[in-house]
């Protein structure tokens, strides 16, 4: 993956981009799951910061945080490329949106891991807590950070 020509730009809704972030969430996160293009799409979009890792118009990349109060909020919809998966990308969009997140004076985030990416979070310094429990038909874990400003 060439760094000369991947760029991270915070998008929201009607950006020129969102069409592109909406389709990777769909096919990476919702498709194999059985869910339709209709059911990626959260209420709560248009108040969330959308970060977005794109080639020009191609997005190859994205991470959510929906603020819940003035100091924190929940991380979601993390989706990577299938073919740039375990590169690296992921884990810059985690950092990039902290980055972010720590400039707007929040202290600390959370949100609902899927199983298999648990060790992915615990990498990038979220901890496991709570029960485990099924959402959209698959094993999930609730993980959190404190943000260090």
């Amino acid at each position: 993956m060439s760094d000369a020509v991947l760029s991270f730009s915070f998008i929201h809704p009607g950006h020129a981009l969102y069409a592109g972030e909406l389709e990777l969430r769909f096919r990476v996160l919702r498709e194999p799951l059985g869910f339709t293009r209709a059911q990626v799409a959260f209420p709560f979009e248009a108040d969330s910061l959308h970060l977005v890792a794109h080639q020009g118009d191609t997005v190859l990349g994205c991470v959510l945080f929906n603020p819940e109060d003035a100091h924190g909020g929940r991380l979601f919809q993390m989706a990577v490329a299938s073919h740039l998966q375990g590169q690296g990308l992921g884990a810059r969009l985690v950092r990039s949106l902290e980055e972010e997140l720590r400039r707007r004076g929040f202290t600390h985030v959370h949100l609902h891991a899927r199983g298999p990416v648990v060790p992915f979070y615990e990498r990038l310094g979220y901890a496991v807590y709570g029960e485990p429990f099924t959402e959209v038909g698959i094993p999930h874990r609730h993980m959190r950070k404190a943000l260090d400003i």
